[in-house]
């Protein structure tokens, strides 16, 4: 039978919308059946199940009436019993679909805009679905588009076979753009949304800069160069660390180029945006005396604990060490991790007497000693009561004028001091409510006792119940911030491993474990993989400290 030319244009049609598109046929030809499967619901009632069927070889379309075969019928419309089916085929089993044939449906134009709705729809979404598919592995890459239009301040850009966004957070300031103009741009993310996926777009992300360099830079692209970490107030600063991994290779000058020719080329296309670039060291000093370039530094004091270095520079240093609204400063910190305070040398100085007075009043109240030789333990460097109670006797004795007898006498008091200040701390415990397993529990000191008791961790149970991150404090990370996390024992020199091991004896007492779980570091044998060693014992002490082999500990403790 010959094949009529309407029937054989359909397939035409969809043949050359599904390459224009760059999607599959098929997906064509089911928005076409499901237009005329629509269409037919209307004309034969949308109660009924309805089955349009293109055949991809003519291009005929057929229409259906489907039922599936029951032994009871709850609705007449979709199904039938299994007697009825036979007498219409006798081949027929339960649980199969009984299809009857329809007569074709002329379309009107209301049935025929409807159906250009849905093809339009679904071959959308598929189009939508072949650009996530083609662009999700592309994220950290540099892509250059034309600007289609800008909405609100957002740039919606063509990339060929795809549109991506740029927000107008991600353009640079002062940067504008007009319809036909070429730009380049970092794609940061491409995700499902609730309008279909889409491609987000950035000039102000730091690896775009990342990017940038290594285009311009042959040793960054090759990896002789790499680039340890960017910190970018976009359009206006920035600073990179730079490491070479080949010594007889200057990383600065590699990426500054011929006379300045590579990096002048990032700042162009980042319309002027100043670059500092900077020699990455393991030593956290050096590298952050660098990084507060061109700043003079004169000294750098690091309190590792609390994540912190204090600098100090020149009274006349100050204003360019901090920058134009603190943008030295705050670059340097987002680029060494750490939180930088800085002080001039008088300022710092003033401190310094300010520590001295206070250590001085704190000796002389709780030794029962005069002034002066309280003066003497502050200036030998004694800063806490701890230390003059338990350090080493010899330390006292080489003091001016200081006896074993006065040594001795000294520490005795010490002793006498923090017993009473524990005292004191344990009644503040039991005043807010800790509970006598909490207060005998081994480990916990009486400062930290009261700590745990502020946080209204009053009972064994309470503390049982806590993780490690809790108890020291730990790091998270929002929009790609780093935050820290402040721990309610934090101060007290605790380890992941010290506060993992009180929690796990925590669980033994209170009956939530039947034995103590191994938490030692495993050391890895020769040729053994440390990384892979230390992922299992990551995922073993998180089954341990937060799951366990428990026996009757509530769900809320878990």
């Amino acid at each position: 039978m010959a094949v009529s030319a309407n029937k054989l244009e359909l397939l035409q049609i969809a043949d050359l919308l599904a390459d224009e598109k760059g999607i599959d046929k098929e997906i064509v030809i089911e928005a076409m059946e499901e237009a005329i499967q629509k269409a037919a619901r209307g004309r034969y009632g949308a109660e009924n199940d309805i089955v349009a069927q293109i055949d991809r070889a003519t291009g005929e379309s057929s229409l259906f009436r489907q039922r599936a075969v029951v032994e009871e019928v709850e609705n007449d419309h979709h199904e039938l019993l299994l007697a009825d089916a036979k007498r219409l085929d006798a081949e027929i089993e339960l649980g199969d679909f009984l299809r009857e044939p329809l007569p074709p449906i002329e379309f009107g134009r209301i049935a025929a805009q409807t159906a250009k709705q849905v093809i339009v729809q679904k071959v959308r979404d598929a189009e939508r679905e072949r650009q996530y598919g083609e662009f999700k592995d592309r994220v950290d890459e540099i892509i250059s588009g034309v600007v289609k239009r800008v909405e609100y301040g957002n740039v919606i850009i063509d990339l060929g076979r795809a549109e991506g966004i740029m927000r107008r957070d991600q353009i640079l300031p002062r940067e504008t753009f007009r319809v036909g103009d070429r730009v380049r741009c970092y794609i940061y993310d491409v995700r499902r949304e609730q309008r279909g996926p889409q491609i987000f777009l950035s000039r102000t992300h730091e690896n775009f800069m990342v990017h940038l360099f290594a285009q311009e830079v042959p040793e960054i692209y090759d990896g002789v160069i790499e680039i340890r970490a960017v910190a970018r107030d976009p359009g206006s600063r920035a600073k990179i660390a730079v490491f070479s991994n080949d010594s007889s290779i200057d990383p600065v000058g590699a990426c500054v180029g011929m006379r300045g020719s590579r990096v002048q080329a990032v700042v162009n296309e980042l319309q002027g945006e100043k670059i500092d670039i900077i020699p990455h060291t393991e030593d956290i000093a050096s590298f952050i005396v660098s990084a507060l370039q061109p700043a003079t530094v004169v000294k750098v004091v690091m309190d590792e604990d609390a994540g912190k270095i204090e600098v100090v520079v020149p009274d006349d240093q100050l204003s360019l060490a901090i920058g134009r609204r603190g943008q030295n400063v705050r670059l340097a910190s987002q680029l060494s991790g750490w939180d930088i305070d800085i002080l001039t040398e008088e300022e710092e100085s003033a401190r310094r007497q300010e520590e001295f007075a206070q250590r001085t009043a704190l000796f002389t109240a709780a030794l029962d000693v005069d002034e002066l030789v309280a003066q003497l333990l502050a200036s030998e460097g004694f800063t806490s009561m701890e230390e003059i109670a338990y350090v080493e006797i010899e330390e006292l004795t080489d003091i001016e004028g200081f006896d074993d007898d006065t040594a001795d006498e000294l520490q005795a008091r010490a002793r006498d001091y923090l017993a009473r200040q524990e005292e004191i701390l344990v009644n503040q415990a039991k005043e807010l409510g800790a509970q006598e397993d909490l207060l005998g529990f081994e480990g916990l000191t009486p400062k930290m006792l009261a700590a745990l008791a502020e946080a209204e961790i009053l009972s064994l149970e309470d503390f049982a119940g806590s993780v490690a991150d809790e108890l020291i404090g730990g790091v998270d990370f929002i929009k790609g911030e780093k935050i820290k996390i402040k721990g309610i024992l934090e101060g007290f020199d605790l380890t992941e491993l010290d506060a993992n091991r009180l929690i796990m004896t925590a669980r033994l007492v209170v009956g939530w474990i039947d034995e103590m779980p191994d938490l030692e570091p495993e050391v890895a044998e020769e040729g053994e993989d440390e990384d892979i060693i230390a992922e299992a014992e990551g995922e073993e002490l998180a089954a341990a400290v937060f799951d366990g082999p428990a026996t009757g500990q509530p769900e809320d403790a878990r």
